[in-house]
């Protein structure tokens, strides 16, 4: 679907034709569903957070009639059980997780879309497994340095949103706020449930009023949810202080191993949460892929620029498939 501007939209709304729960071991079971047409070319979706879990409007990324796409719920959101979870999950038994989910639907390899914190998990399992990635798609670049973390959770961000910053500050003593991440990590893990809640409400809405570059009521109203904070904020600190289970730099230092895997980085030039010099790094690191700086946009996949340039990235890499 495209616009008066010119510019790509999403396709339209699509029900899966499939889908089910994969018991993937230590307690967990997750959600996963198949869209498109069956057979079509492989994709797999990685939603971000981590915690966020997948929407309908992420099936719509995809031209139906050409792909058979795979999403699913990583372990702990969603609809994927336990919620909220954080026992074995960390980013490797995800991307052991995705594996699985290859082998049930018989792909040798399939293209792999993530966005934010699903470009980390992308780029893990890459690294990991290139011979099963025939292509990449990533948005919002995030590879978890100490760099990232402090410019989001400590001070950089918080200048461009000093009255945000100040209500993410709230629940926190002040004695405590030299480590924001850690300060929150003891009430999300905390055995009140209002202190736990209450904490994972101001760390998810922290997120979902600084992803996009004009403010949005619908991403305001999504991240306050109760259900949906208490899985993301745990999920999403739980990974964050343990740095993704990855050495300093990991990602960017072996992004030679993808080499030969076609691709294309989309960022904002205005994405406050994922800094846009990351995603020039990752190029450098890996030029097979083309990389786009999207001028006057933000971090979430649905703002006009971003989300034109991942229909153009879908659409290309199918008629090639």
């Amino acid at each position: 679907m495209n616009d008066p501007t010119g510019l790509k939209g999403l396709y339209s709304e699509i029900a899966p034709y499939a889908h089910g729960m994969l018991d993937v071991g230590d307690g967990h079971r997750v959600y996963w569903e198949r869209c498109g047409t069956p057979g079509g070319r492989p994709a797999v979706f990685l939603h971000g957070g981590p915690g966020g879990g997948c929407s309908p409007a992420h099936r719509r990324l995809f031209d139906p009639a050409i792909y058979d796409v795979l999403l699913f719920d990583q372990r702990g959101c969603g609809r994927s059980t336990p919620h909220a979870e954080l026992e074995a999950n960390t980013t490797w038994h995800l991307v052991a997780d995705i594996e699985r989910l290859r082998a049930m639907v018989g792909a040798e390899a399939w293209l792999v879309f993530g966005g934010s914190w699903g470009s980390t998990l992308a780029l893990a399992y890459a690294e990991t497994h290139p011979a099963r990635v025939d292509a990449l798609v990533l948005r919002g670049i995030y590879t978890l340095t100490k760099a990232e973390l402090s410019w989001y959770y400590q001070f950089g961000v918080s200048e461009m949103f000093p009255d945000k910053w100040e209500r993410f500050l709230a629940p926190i003593s002040p004695a405590e706020r030299g480590d924001m991440m850690m300060a929150y990590r003891r009430r999300l893990v905390s055995d009140d449930p209002a202190e736990q809640l209450a904490a994972a409400q101001a760390w998810s809405l922290w997120e979902g009023e600084t992803i996009t570059l004009m403010p949005s009521a619908e991403l305001t109203a999504d991240f306050s949810d109760p259900h949906f904070a208490i899985a993301f904020a745990r999920i999403e600190n739980h990974f964050f202080v343990h740095a993704g289970w990855l050495e300093e730099g990991q990602l960017l230092r072996d992004a030679h191993r993808l080499k030969g895997i076609p691709g294309e980085i989309i960022h904002g030039r205005y994405d406050m949460p994922c800094p846009a010099r990351i995603a020039w790094e990752l190029h450098k690191g890996w030029p097979d892929a083309d990389l786009h700086l999207v001028e006057g946009a933000g971090h979430a996949f649905n703002e006009p620029g971003i989300l034109d340039r991942l229909i153009r990235a879908t659409d290309r890499f199918g008629r090639q498939g």
